[in-house]
């Protein structure tokens, strides 16, 4: 494909950029805008336009797009091939994009790209001894700590990496995590009482002493560049889970988003409303929770029945 440099100076390279400004506007964080949607219109889809000579959004029309997913799938991108599921992603940000444009009255109407069909994919999920074994493996409090918030809360890694003391509150004897996701939304995420007392006493005692960061989750050791210890990173908690899951010998990669959909499959085979779910992990449709319940077992469906039918006994 063109390279995408000289397509950004078109009409439709310069509506593109008007659109990632507008998903800027609209709260979505940076990272998204820039790996969810810049990239794959900026580095896929503007020099395929190129290279059919499409300079003019209104030149952009369905069998176009459907020559372009047909490249992707055949040919693969500039790292090689691609599987279904990156195809279908681009051409999620595609459509989204062209959805924009039609709003605006920059193109025609039905003018979308179709998506490869997928298969059912199946999350992979840890039990709850699995997890016990991750938290007995780690050597510090702050460890196990971060172990079963990302297990008993459901929250992503950077929600956890940005939680700040003043996030951990009390209301009515119940314990929460105020945390801040997606499109910097807060929600106030429920915990039990037990880790709420545990976080409180990691607060204000477990700390490493002297440290000026108000983040839960600090580094052990001093930072070499500021003397401080610095608030963990993503990258730090990834490192931290898949060295637990080693040395918990539990013989798969294991990655804080593991425990997410760990916790959401052990909350929907224990009975929980997937609207509450949604709620608790900050989705705001249910489309993840469907995807979720894609690899409950009959057995676990047949069990919840169960607990459905004693509760109106």
């Amino acid at each position: 494909m063109a390279e995408a440099g000289a397509a950004a100076t078109t009409a439709l390279g310069r509506l593109i950029e008007e659109y990632l400004a507008a998903c800027r506007a609209r709260g979505l964080a940076i990272r998204t805008v820039r790996e969810a949607y810049r990239y794959p219109l900026v580095e896929v889809f503007l020099p395929f336009c190129a290279e059919e000579g499409i300079e003019e959004p209104g030149q952009v029309t369905k069998r176009m797009l459907d020559r372009l997913t047909t490249r992707l799938l055949d040919e693969g991108g500039k790292k090689g091939a691609l599987s279904k599921f990156t195809v279908a992603s681009y051409v999620r940000a595609i459509n989204a994009f062209l959805s924009w444009a039609r709003r605006e009255g920059e193109v025609a109407d039905g003018v979308k790209a179709q998506a490869p069909k997928l298969p059912r994919r199946l999350l992979d999920v840890l039990s709850r001894d699995e997890i016990d074994k991750l938290e007995d493996a780690a050597k510090t409090e702050r460890d196990k700590l971060i172990v079963r918030v990302l297990a008993d809360a459901g929250i992503r890694v950077t929600e956890l990496t940005s939680l700040r003391t003043t996030d951990l509150l009390e209301r009515d004897r119940r314990a929460y995590l105020r945390v801040l996701g997606k499109g910097d939304k807060q929600r106030d995420v429920p915990i039990m009482p037990q880790l709420g007392r545990r976080l409180r006493r990691h607060v204000e005692r477990g700390r490493p002493r002297g440290t000026t960061s108000d983040r839960i989750f600090v580094g052990l050791r001093r930072s070499r560049r500021t003397g401080d210890h610095e608030p963990l990173t993503r990258s730090g908690v990834d490192q931290l889970i898949r060295l637990l899951g080693e040395e918990a010998s539990l013989e798969r990669r294991v990655h804080p988003h593991l425990l997410r959909h760990s916790f959401a499959t052990w909350a929907l085979t224990r009975g929980m409303n997937p609207i509450q779910l949604a709620q608790i992990m900050g989705h705001s449709s249910l489309a993840m929770i469907q995807n979720v319940y894609a690899h409950l077992t009959p057995q676990d469906v047949y069990m919840a029945l169960e607990r459905v039918n004693r509760a109106g006994d």
